[in-house]
């Protein structure tokens, strides 16, 4: 047997997990749940509750305005409390915050409580990733494989459920997001155990001085630009799609889907062959070249669903490089660089519903792609020329990628 082989047959496989890190993983699929959740119903809560769509739009906006504000400090939290405590107060958040969204009457009130839900998300979100990390057999690539799986798996289901139960009313989804977060609380409260690691209190000002590293800074830069484009392609093409919820649902189901594919199957081959700046220079302007042909040709609801479906392969693989990323991009705590980097990256999402809003009622439906298009073109802009400020992101994530890689071969054999 070769010594390849032989390491191929050694791989951990990325599904054989403690039972800790399958709770925290599926408390990560409900969480992304709730990002594409409202997709489907934006047309309905805007004729229910008689809102304009960039009011509409803002239920996205507040959610990742308080995320991305709220990153900042949850490192600082979760060095105090601990992580399960952290976990489980964001759990706990988030299904306070969806009920109110559920019984609310107005839209108003919906932006405000989803603002809450996002403080929530939060607390989850940038503790579960050094959760997983930590805990998870097979290093932290099969680690990182495993959070990409379940952001794919709950941004891909996320619209479905909201299609089917916004079928119904535009409160479904809510109510389902209480449940399904109720018992993804209850999962993480009764699994996640083991010895309580020493707390070692981080300083308040940990993820703003982080973000002076160079390298973590032009990765937090290219996500912020990113985000444009990818929120844009989320939150903003229900609109001139002009389906039904379930249509809006299925057409995001297919987006999620092939997200999920390329960020746990495609993109660990491609880092393994090529270097990490490479993946982005070469998936990035693929990305503004999708989102450029959705531009024009938003008038055909058949050919901006392939471009959406497209644009979800593309972004997967993106999506897994820059985690990859950030990951060995310091030497930093991996809370505060998470925290740090995913604070920029969800406030670029916030800009992109509101503005593609206004952008289509000034100039028409074609524009607001145009705009993130540019946006994500700046994105490859902020790698190709930092890209000497990345390289050793470059040598170390290939250790990293190769081990991912015998996983998945592991996984398949």
């Amino acid at each position: 047997m070769s010594a390849g082989t032989a390491a191929v047959s050694k791989a951990p496989s990325v599904w054989k997990q403690p039972a800790q890190v399958w709770a925290v993983a599926f408390a990560c699929v409900v969480a992304f749940m709730g990002i594409g959740l409202v997709d489907p119903i934006l047309p309905a809560i805007a004729d229910s509750l008689k809102a304009t769509p960039v009011e509409t739009e803002l239920l996205f906006t507040s959610y990742l305005v308080v995320t991305g504000l709220a990153m900042l400090i949850t490192s600082w939290i979760s060095s105090r409390i601990g992580a399960k405590a952290t976990l489980l107060v964001g759990l706990g958040l988030i299904v306070v915050f969806a009920f109110f969204c559920a019984i609310s009457g107005s839209v108003d009130a919906v932006i405000g409580f989803r603002a809450g839900w996002g403080l929530g998300n939060a607390l989850f979100i940038s503790t579960a990733l050094a959760t997983i990390v930590g805990a998870a057999s097979g290093g932290s690539s099969a680690a990182i494989i495993l959070y990409e799986a379940a952001l794919g798996l709950g941004i891909a289901v996320g619209p479905l459920l909201g299609g089917i139960l916004g079928e119904v009313s535009w409160r479904g989804p809510f109510f389902g997001v209480v449940v399904l977060m109720a018992i993804a609380f209850l999962a993480v409260a009764v699994l996640l155990r083991g010895p309580k690691p020493v707390r070692t209190p981080l300083p308040f000002s940990a993820p703003f001085r982080a973000l002076g590293r160079p390298a973590l800074a032009i990765l937090a830069a290219t996500a912020l630009f990113y985000n444009i484009g990818f929120f844009t392609l989320l939150a903003f093409s229900p609109f001139p799609l002009g389906f039904g919820a379930m249509g809006i649902g299925l057409t995001f189901f297919g987006w999620g889907v092939g997200l999920a594919i390329t960020s746990v199957w495609v993109a660990p081959l491609l880092l393994r062959r090529l270097r990490l700046t490479t993946v982005l220079l070469i998936a990035l302007p693929l990305l503004a070249l999708d989102l450029l042909v959705a531009a024009f040709i938003v008038s055909s609801a058949v050919a901006l669903v392939v471009c959406i479906i497209v644009g979800g392969l593309v972004l997967g693989v993106v999506n897994t490089a820059l985690t990859e990323a950030v990951m060995e991009a310091t030497d930093l705590p991996r809370s505060v660089a998470s925290s740090a980097y995913s604070a920029v990256r969800f406030l670029g999402g916030a800009v992109a519903p509101p503005l593609a809003a206004l952008l289509w009622h000034a100039y028409g439906a074609g524009v607001p792609y145009v705009m993130a298009a540019v946006s994500v073109v700046i994105a490859s802009a902020c790698i190709l020329f930092g890209r000497r400020l990345l390289a050793h992101v470059d040598g170390s994530h290939a250790d990293a990628a190769d081990e991912g890689a015998a996983v998945l071969i592991g996984d398949a054999a």
